[in-house]
């Protein structure tokens, strides 16, 4: 994925963007950071800059659909090898940090990425957390992105200490997400 330095204004942001960064870590130091989750279909792991070939093929095979996700952002819009290398890198970096989790979503050979998913620090009033996702391209139409979507909410729920995870895009609108006041933490 990419790390977006500057968005538009009045467009959706990109899975990783400024507003992901924090100065201190996301949760608490006595929780535990699930490793993984796995289903008999596919495997969430930290994403890290081992994953480089396959996640940006599974990028730039998705680019349509990407530009759906998060519509307006332009991403992954120029996105080179080198440049998706280093912003795994920073994945990779921010997720030991505790700053923010980004985890590839692979099959169970780990032969091919299926898609990502991002929980992010979010500022906004009444949330504690932003969860993004998305699949390749090519599994939309084997319903993979529902099986996915269960399964991230049903983790999300159960072992992770949010009490308010919002999934922009999804269950809100980008722009009813936009106007949500930001709180200061």
């Amino acid at each position: 994925m990419t790390t977006v330095a500057c968005a538009v204004a009045s467009a959706p942001l990109a899975p990783t963007t400024v507003s992901a960064q924090s100065a201190q870590p996301f949760v608490a130091a006595e929780f535990k950071v699930p490793e993984r989750l796995e289903t008999p279909e596919f495997r969430l792991r930290m994403l890290t800059v081992h994953d480089v070939v396959k996640d940006y093929d599974a990028v730039m095979s998705s680019v349509e659909h990407l530009s759906q996700v998060w519509p307006g952002s332009g991403w992954p819009e120029g996105l080179t090898l080198e440049q998706n290398l280093i912003d795994l890198g920073w994945h990779q970096k921010e997720f030991q940090r505790r700053r923010s989790f980004a985890y590839t979503v692979v099959n169970l050979a780990e032969t091919q990425v299926l898609g990502c998913v991002y929980i992010n620090p979010t500022p906004k009033r009444g949330h504690d957390a932003v969860v993004y996702f998305w699949v390749r391209q090519s599994e939309l139409g084997k319903g993979l992105d529902a099986r996915l979507s269960s399964a991230v909410r049903s983790w999300i729920a159960k072992d992770w200490p949010f009490e308010n995870a919002a999934y922009p895009g999804r269950d809100i609108e980008w722009e009813a997400w936009r106007a949500i006041p930001d709180e200061k933490r």
